[in-house]
C-alpha cells in the first residue's frame, strides 16, 4: 500500500472513531435492529420512522456497549423520522451542516450502528437537487442522493463528509431502490416540530382530487390547462363547510396555483393551519371563489 492510499485509510478510520459515540442502535422492531443519531446531550435520538415499529419497549444501544430504555417522542411517517428520548445524558453530539456545504462527487461515509459496532460504507454524493416531496407527502429540503451501498440496519445512521461532519440521515424507506440522505435542514425542522407537539401538523380540507385536463374554453377561464376535480367532500371538513362540492375543479388555493393532488398536499402546510385561504372553483363553466379556513389533520 502507498504512502498516500495509507494516510487517506488512516485519516477515514479515524473519521469513524470520531462519529463513533454519535451512533446508536435502535431495538424498535421485531426484526433487525437499525441506528440512530444522537440529537441532543441529554438523550435526544434521532432515527427512521420505519425502524420503530413498536410504540414502547424500545432500547437504545450507546457506543459504550450499555443499553437504555428510550421512549418514543413523535414520529412523521412521511419524511421517515423518529424521535426518541433515551434515558442518558452527556451524550456526543455530532457536528451537523447543512446540504449547502455538500457538492455531487464529494467522498462521504455512511455509518451505522445494527450491531454493537459502527459499520462504515464509502461513496460519493451522486445527486442534489431542490426540494421535493416524497411519495406519501412529506416536504424535504434537498433531495440528497448517493451511492453508498446500504446494508441491514443502517436507515437512521449519519451520512458524513470527509471533515466528520454530517449531512443527515440515510434511509432506504423513502424510495425502494434508491439510497437518500434527509438533509439536516428537514431533520431539524422535523425534530423541532416533534419534540413541541409530538406529531407534524398538517393541513387538511377533507377533499379527494384527481387531476384532469380542460377543454379549451375552461382552459383559458382559467389560464391552466388541467385542474383539480374533486372526487368526494367530507361535509364536516373545511372543504365541505366552505361550500366546496363534489364534481367542482380547484385551480388554485391562495395564490398557488394547484394541477395535482400531491401540489395541493404540499401547499398545506404546518404554517397554514387555520388561515383562510381562497379557493378558486371551476363550477358550471365559471370561476368562482370560495373561502375555506385550513383544518388540521388528525
Amino acid at each position: 500500500m502507498s504512502a498516500t492510499l495509507k494516510n487517506v485509510s488512516e485519516e477515514m478510520a479515524a473519521l469513524v472513531e470520531t462519529l463513533s459515540p454519535s451512533l446508536v442502535r435502535v431495538d424498535g422492531r421485531r426484526r433487525m435492529a437499525a441506528s440512530g443519531l444522537v440529537y441532543s446531550a441529554d438523550g435526544v435520538i434521532v432515527t427512521s420512522n420505519h425502524a420503530v415499529t413498536r410504540e414502547d419497549n424500545i432500547r437504545v444501544g450507546l457506543a459504550d456497549g450499555s443499553e437504555v430504555a428510550a421512549a418514543l417522542v413523535g414520529r412523521d411517517p412521511m419524511t421517515d423520522i423518529a424521535v426518541l428520548k433515551a434515558e442518558a445524558t452527556g451524550l456526543t453530539v455530532p457536528t451537523w451542516v447543512t446540504s449547502d456545504h455538500a457538492k455531487v462527487g464529494y467522498l462521504v461515509l455512511a455509518l451505522g450502528r445494527p450491531g454493537h459496532t459502527v459499520q462504515a460504507t464509502l461513496g460519493v454524493i451522486s445527486a442534489l437537487g431542490e426540494g421535493w416531496q416524497t411519495p406519501d407527502g412529506g416536504q424535504v429540503e434537498r433531495y440528497f442522493q448517493t451511492d453508498v451501498v446500504m446494508y441491514p440496519g443502517f436507515s437512521g445512521g449519519a451520512l458524513a463528509s470527509a471533515d466528520g461532519n454530517v449531512f443527515g440521515m440515510n434511509t432506504s424507506a423513502l424510495m425502494r431502490g434508491v439510497s437518500l440522505t434527509i438533509p439536516t435542514e428537514t431533520i431539524v425542522r422535523v425534530v423541532g416540530a416533534l419534540l413541541q407537539d409530538g406529531h407534524i401538523k398538517r393541513g387538511y380540507l377533507g377533499i379527494t382530487a384527481q387531476t384532469v385536463r380542460l377543454n379549451d374554453n375552461l382552459a383559458e377561464k382559467a389560464g391552466q390547462d388541467t385542474a383539480l376535480l374533486i372526487a368526494s367532500v367530507d361535509g364536516d371538513g373545511p372543504a365541505g363547510q366552505a361550500g366546496i362540492y363534489q364534481g367542482d375543479m380547484m385551480i388554485k388555493l391562495g395564490e398557488s396555483r394547484v394541477r395535482t393532488m400531491e401540489e395541493l398536499v404540499g401547499l398545506l402546510s404546518a404554517g397554514m393551519v387555520g388561515k383562510q385561504l381562497i379557493a378558486s372553483i371551476l363550477r358550471g363553466g365559471q370561476v368562482v371563489e370560495v373561502p375555506v379556513t385550513v383544518g388540521e389533520r388528525n
